[in-house]
């Protein structure tokens, strides 16, 4: 791993063994430094070592757990566009984000959107999170949502890094 600067910000190029180890904890991330090691070819103590700098370069923020919400008792997901005026953005973002039915909260590109993504225990919880908590927020311009119908893949972690190499040419 190697710490470069782009734009006067830090970023960090990894290497192959670090791609295969990232790769190996996408999969499974209870997977133990000495089968890490094994899959890579390197000793448990290099793979800690690998995996603490990782770690500590911001390239692993955290290693977590991924629950099925509807084992979980969440029946309802929906993504939600909410339009914002400009100058409130940054608050409501900070406010919704503490939210507890969301779990992923973006802005995206073009007009003061927030794309945010939510789990409900059932429609009637989801009108009164809306009716109770977002409508209410001052500086809500619109809300637009759509209801998860099926999920076919659900794969909230990076995309496997392999060799990191463009996968779709124009």
């Amino acid at each position: 791993m190697q710490i470069k600067t782009l734009h006067d910000r830090p970023y960090v190029t990894l290497d192959s063994v670090d791609r295969k180890i990232i790769d190996l904890l996408n999969d499974n991330a209870r997977m133990s430094y000495t089968d890490i090691g094994k899959e890579v070819g390197l000793t448990r103590v290099a793979v800690q070592l690998r995996l603490q700098s990782l770690v500590d370069n911001g390239v692993i923020e955290s290693f977590t757990l991924a629950v099925n919400p509807e084992p979980a008792g969440f029946y309802l997901t929906a993504f939600f566009e909410i339009s914002v005026e400009p100058r409130e953005l940054e608050k409501l973002a900070e406010e919704i984000m503490d939210h507890p039915p969301v779990t992923l909260l973006y802005q995206l590109s073009g007009p003061s959107k927030l794309h945010m993504y939510g789990q409900f225990i059932d429609q009637v919880e989801m009108e009164g999170y809306l009716k109770t908590k977002l409508y209410v927020l001052p500086g809500i311009t619109n809300v637009d949502f759509q209801i998860v119908i099926h999920m076919y893949k659900n794969r909230m972690a990076l995309r496997p890094l392999g060799d990191a190499v463009r996968l779709y040419q124009p």
